[in-house]
């Protein structure tokens, strides 16, 4: 992907059969890793390009890291705070301009990501729009339900009611701020914490997976094919 600051790499998984609609993947803390490149690949399964931007890439590109060790903890936290959500807007529009042109798209593009990428695609929801967005886990999210108001296009939410990073206040007013948005949805998944659908990660619920990801690929099916 080109911009006027400079260059970044995305990893791209293909569907067997064309034209596809086009979804951008937006990483968590950790980088375009395993999880992500996962995702991708499970989408591209279920009939999409799916396209995901390394948002660090200014900072420092190529991170891949997991949620095992408290350095790669310590190092996603780094550049979490020290990333420009404006910033990070842009590229994801950009990601998405070109996803739509890719060859072989039908010109669709929906958006979905996980915490860090939950949040951005929320924001990037509400500025730029997308034909279907998707938010897990938003981290930060109820500080941004000022925009709730622009968003125009399809948008799902799933929050783990035990999130250590979201509050019981915070994810009470995510659903308060959306409930009279009938194109929102939010759906809530007891006992379960942040990342809940994080493969292989250390809060993974199997079964709320499973049922986050069925209704992500109802939503998509509906609103991108």
């Amino acid at each position: 992907m080109d911009t006027q600051d400079g260059s970044f790499h995305s990893y791209v998984a293909r569907p067997d059969v064309l034209p596809a609609a086009a979804i951008v993947v937006i990483q968590e803390i950790f980088g375009v890793n395993a999880d992500i490149r996962d995702t991708c690949d499970e989408l591209a399964l279920q009939g999409y390009i799916a396209v995901s931007p390394d948002l660090f890439w200014r900072m420092e590109p190529g991170v891949d890291m997991s949620d095992q060790s408290e350095a790669e903890w310590k190092k996603g936290f780094a550049l979490y705070t020290a990333f420009d959500y404006d910033v990070g807007v842009a590229d994801i529009a950009s990601t998405m301009e070109t996803a739509r042109s890719l060859p072989g798209t039908n010109g669709k593009v929906g958006l979905m990501g996980y915490c860090l990428g939950g949040l951005m695609s929320f924001i990037t929801t509400a500025r730029k729009g997308a034909d279907a967005s998707v938010v897990y886990y938003g981290g930060s999210m109820e500080k941004h339900l000022d925009e709730t108001n622009t968003i125009k296009n399809p948008l799902l939410v799933h929050l783990g009611e035990e999130d250590e990073y979201i509050s019981k206040e915070a994810q009470k007013d995510i659903i308060e701020a959306l409930k009279d948005n009938a194109t929102a949805q939010v759906f809530t998944y007891p006992g379960c914490k942040h990342a809940f659908a994080r493969h292989r990660g250390i809060s993974y619920d199997k079964d709320a997976a499973a049922l986050s990801n069925s209704r992500t690929a109802d939503f998509f099916k509906l609103h991108l094919k």
